[in-house]
C-alpha cells in the first residue's frame, strides 16, 4: 500500500512539473495586442498640458518606458522605441510576447 502510495504521489509530482513546463511556453507565445502608445509614467491619463503624445515623448525622455493602453490594462513595451515614439499618443497594434504587463516587442504599426 505504501509503495502504491508512493508511485502515485511520483506520477502527481511529475504531472504537475508538466503541466508547468507547458504553461510557462504558452506564456511566452507572441501576441498581438491593440491599445493607445502611452508612457508608464501616466498610463490612460496625460498630466502634462498638450496633446497625448507630446506628454508621452517627454516622459519617455525622462525615463520612462512606453506602454500600451488596453482598456483598463497598461503594458510596459520593450524594444522598437523610434517605432513607438513616432506613433505616441495613437492608436497602435504591437506584436510580442508578454510577460505579465511587460510586452516585448516584436513589430509595431499603427491602426
Amino acid at each position: 500500500m505504501t509503495r502504491l502510495l508512493r508511485k502515485l504521489g511520483m506520477i502527481a509530482a511529475t504531472l504537475a512539473l508538466v503541466a508547468g513546463v507547458g504553461l510557462s511556453q504558452t506564456s511566452s507565445k507572441e501576441q498581438k495586442l491593440t491599445g493607445v502608445i502611452s508612457d508608464t509614467m501616466c498610463g490612460a491619463k496625460h498630466m502634462m498640458q498638450g496633446s497625448a503624445a507630446d506628454c508621452t515623448r517627454t516622459c519617455v525622455g525622462k525615463g520612462a518606458k512606453f506602454a500600451l493602453v488596453v482598456g483598463e490594462k497598461v503594458y510596459t513595451l520593450n524594444g522598437h522605441d523610434d517605432e513607438l515614439n513616432k506613433l505616441a499618443g495613437q492608436r497602435a497594434t504591437v506584436t510580442g510576447t508578454v510577460e505579465g504587463s511587460t510586452v516585448n516587442v516584436s513589430s509595431v504599426r499603427g491602426s
